[in-house]
């Protein structure tokens, strides 16, 4: 916003050059722009949500260049470095992101129950989502808050990708056929995807990534969680040392 002629009485107007009128400068930290074309084909496959309208499980993961990163970590109290990972739905699935070029898994920290993600400008990276339950899941992912198949603002009515039993899938793009895919890359906000396609009031999303998990009808992820796994295995087979009467 530029300011009014109408200043306070007394003040000395200036001369103002076109540097000083020019758009405000752009927003610090990263955006996910609209990266190269690469080839990623898909197919359909039936699936019905248990419960169309709600996930079993939701997680977030927020990203952005080191010093925006330490900057929002700090912000929420002590920060502590981490894998990048997100635990989702009491370690039913894991999410992180990988260097699409190295292969490497992105670095990060913890703080305040959130998980911060370290990238660069111009690093192309992949969604990385690993099943630890012996039943498929639905997953609807957004970058920047639009969904990564249409790229239209997301939201939960929207269909997702398949995970299998015990598997892993790699999302690297916003889905632009049934073959083909605009690889995640980080880049400035001004021309991030969600800037360039929706506008500057979209940014207010820009920075994180969300992922919303579906159950198929008839199937019930949560029965066996790492939680409950590990209290099986942390059972004794022989709690007491002598027998007592019934009732005590």
């Amino acid at each position: 916003m530029t300011p009014s002629d109408s200043g306070v009485s007394g003040n000395v107007p200036t001369a103002r050059t076109d540097e000083a009128i020019q758009q405000p400068k752009d927003r610090p930290g990263l955006g996910t722009s609209w990266g190269e074309t690469k080839s990623s084909h898909i197919t359909s496959s039936p699936f019905a949500r248990a419960d169309f309208s709600h996930p079993f499980a939701m997680g977030s993961l927020f990203y952005n260049n080191e010093e925006g990163a330490h900057a929002m970590a700090n912000a929420t109290g002590f920060a502590e470095r981490s894998q990048g990972m997100v635990d989702l739905g009491n370690g039913i699935a894991t999410m992180s992101l990988r260097d699409a070029d190295s292969g490497k898994f992105l670095s990060g920290f913890e703080a305040d129950g959130k998980q911060y993600v370290v990238g660069s400008e111009g690093q192309r990276y992949k969604i990385v989502v690993t099943s630890h339950v012996n039943s498929r899941i639905e997953i609807v992912l957004s970058v920047d808050g639009d969904d990564v198949v249409d790229g239209k603002p997301a939201n939960f009515s929207k269909r997702g990708y398949l995970l299998d039993p015990m598997g892993e899938i790699e999302i690297d793009g916003f889905r632009q056929s049934a073959d083909a895919v605009a690889q995640f890359t980080f880049g400035s906000v001004s021309e991030s995807y969600a800037q360039l396609k929706h506008g500057e009031a979209a940014t207010k999303n820009v920075g994180v990534i969300g992922i919303a998990m579906f159950n198929e009808t008839g199937t019930n992820p949560n029965l066996w969680t790492k939680g409950e796994v590990g209290r099986r295995l942390d059972a004794n087979p022989f709690p007491g040392q002598f027998a007592t009467p019934p009732g005590r």
